[in-house]
């Protein structure tokens, strides 16, 4: 997790929630019991929070041409890596090596959050997320959700939209 600011310490927030603070962007935190025995973090948020898996979206790190990127794509499908590649303008994408997504991202595996993370990654946010009025993703930490619009969120990370999820 990346070093809390003392503004951060004090208000108790993550740093994607900081970030959304600041912003002064309209969100809403959910926090429900993490289950490390549960299979799929982004599948346990969905059920915690009784929200549908195509409005919980997971935040993927993946090696578009030797450059971080980050996928952010619906639960219930799975990240289409050619598609990634394309939309970041590259022409190859592999899921990224765990620890080097974590320490780059300041968030652990399952918290990795799209927001507030400790160096700006290119973000592609999947087209889908464009159907809803609201999307959840990670808070920045395991058992912690945003919910926040779609917009607002492809906004503040500078996201590219393009479909790059499979379902």
């Amino acid at each position: 997790m990346a070093k809390k600011t003392k503004k951060q310490q004090q208000s108790g927030g993550t740093p994607a929630t900081v970030a959304l603070t600041s912003a002064d962007v309209p969100f809403t935190v959910h926090a429900y019991d993490h289950d490390p025995l549960h299979p799929s973090y982004g599948e346990e948020a969905a059920e915690a929070m009784g929200v549908s898996p195509d409005r919980v979206f997971k935040t993927l790190v993946a090696d578009v041409d030797g450059t971080l990127t980050v996928a952010v794509v619906p639960v219930a499908g799975s990240l289409d890596l050619k598609a990634l590649a394309t939309a970041a303008g590259g022409k190859r994408a592999a899921m990224a090596d765990p620890t080097l997504a974590e320490r780059t991202t300041g968030y652990v595996r399952g918290g990795i959050s799209p927001l507030g993370q400790r160096k700006k990654l290119p973000t592609v946010l999947d087209a889908s997320a464009s159907e809803h009025e609201t999307i959840c993703v990670s808070a920045g930490r395991r058992g912690l959700e945003v919910e926040l619009a779609p917009k607002d969120l492809a906004d503040l990370t500078n996201a590219v939209l393009a479909p790059i999820a499979r379902a």
